[in-house]
């Protein structure tokens, strides 16, 4: 009776070889998904953060603009003569650069 147990037992995988495809999935999909959208979204916030004045902008709606004043949650910017409005910083999508411009 004990040779059967013994037998059942030993069929059986281990807890951790049955959870060790699921763990390799999520560190594959952490390191090609979730690390590099972080890294992206730290990029984006440190070159919000850096905008300062006459830097022009490029809104997700596609508005260019030109900074007047970056303030805690929003952009003050210019975006015709006249024309001044705030955006928020969560909506630019990139600076330009001087030789695009």
């Amino acid at each position: 009776m004990e040779f059967l147990y013994a037998q059942a037992n030993a069929s059986q995988p281990s807890l951790i070889a049955s959870l060790m495809p699921l763990l390799i999935l999520f560190a594959v999909f952490y390191f090609l998904v979730i690390l590099p959208q972080q890294r992206q979204a730290k990029k984006h916030k440190q070159m919000v953060e850096a905008l300062k004045k006459g830097d022009k902008i490029v809104t997700t709606g596609g508005i260019i603009a030109e900074v007047i004043k970056n303030e805690p949650d929003f952009i003050k910017a210019k975006i015709a003569d006249n024309v001044e409005v705030k955006i928020d910083k969560s909506a630019i999508a990139r600076k330009l650069n001087d030789e695009k411009a």
